[in-house]
């Protein structure tokens, strides 16, 4: 090799380096020989002891593809910057993108809630698990658990109604955002949750009184209520039935698609549910419909 073509190519790998990495469909990946798996340590999803329902999804994706699996921590405040290399900032629920940062990983399988303003900036798979955002206060609090009525959406106003003045622990940008269930801006006195970004912290936050009341999904109460057995309760719903899913970047559709495939296989050979029973015993009761349209 001449000195000029070995100084050019020393210079593009030099100038390649300091590039953000760039987000990779599916050719790239088997290319690459690699899946980049983005998890946060929350619920039973990614449990940060290398195990979780989406762990174990993902590695089986990653066989699934014939590549090596790779296990990337962040959190929700940084999970879609480290996907799509962009900061995603949302108001009014719009979400908008800038800035240029490294891209970490190549899918975002963690509980990750399907909401709206996600949407606009990620391509989801199928539904992977169910979920809903319940109210939750210390089993002493003197309120008491609404009695259901004839529709979930009459139950969520009158959950909604017994917050009255009481404090309430929320996290921004997560499925727990007040702003996605019609509580900002409403007088309530709401508590954003910011020593850190982990959803398993709710709990006991609400119980060292940073808040009367928090907000919590049914994965996390699952977990909850046998961890804080006796000290917490149930009060109602504040959201309707919502979908979990894998997600990834807009310009990896094949990505997407090759998932959306593995999953139906793993539905139909009965290892998804055997995955579900193992880190959600008893979700199939809370969520009977769900469950059964996967048959």
């Amino acid at each position: 090799m001449s000195k000029i073509r070995r100084w050019l190519f020393a210079l593009l790998w030099v100038v390649g380096a300091g590039l953000p990495a760039v987000a990779a469909d599916l050719d790239a990946i088997k290319a690459r020989g690699e899946l980049r798996h983005l998890g946060i340590r929350y619920a039973n999803f990614v449990t940060g002891s290398g195990d979780g329902f989406d762990v174990e999804l993902a590695q089986g994706f990653a066989r699934h593809l014939g590549v090596k699996y790779t296990l990337v921590y962040t959190d929700f405040y940084n999970v879609i910057r480290d996907l799509l290399g962009k900061e995603v900032t949302v108001k009014d629920g719009k979400a908008t993108l800038s800035g240029e940062f490294p891209v970490k990983g190549d899918l975002i399988a963690t509980g990750f809630t399907v909401l709206p303003w996600r949407k606009q900036v990620l391509l989801y798979s199928d539904a992977t698990f169910p979920t809903q955002v319940l109210l939750m206060a210390p089993a002493e609090a003197p309120v008491q658990p609404i009695a259901g009525g004839q529709s979930l959406a009459a139950d969520i106003e009158k959950t909604k109604s017994l917050i009255g003045k009481k404090s309430l622990l929320v996290m921004e940008r997560t499925c727990l955002d007040p702003a996605s269930y019609g509580l900002k801006g409403k007088g309530f006195d709401l508590r954003p949750y910011t020593k850190n970004t982990n959803i398993n912290e709710m709990v006991p936050a609400m119980l060292a009184k940073t808040a009367e009341y928090t907000l919590l999904d049914v994965a996390s109460v699952t977990l909850d209520m046998q961890r804080w057995a006796g000290r917490i309760k149930i009060i109602g719903p504040i959201s309707e039935q919502q979908e979990m899913a894998v997600a990834f970047p807009p310009d990896a559709p094949k990505l997407r698609d090759a998932f959306n495939v593995y999953l139906q296989q793993i539905r139909a050979d009965g290892t998804y549910d055997k995955l579900v029973r193992k880190y959600y015993p008893g979700i199939h009761h809370y969520f009977p419909e769900f469950f059964a349209r996967l048959k």
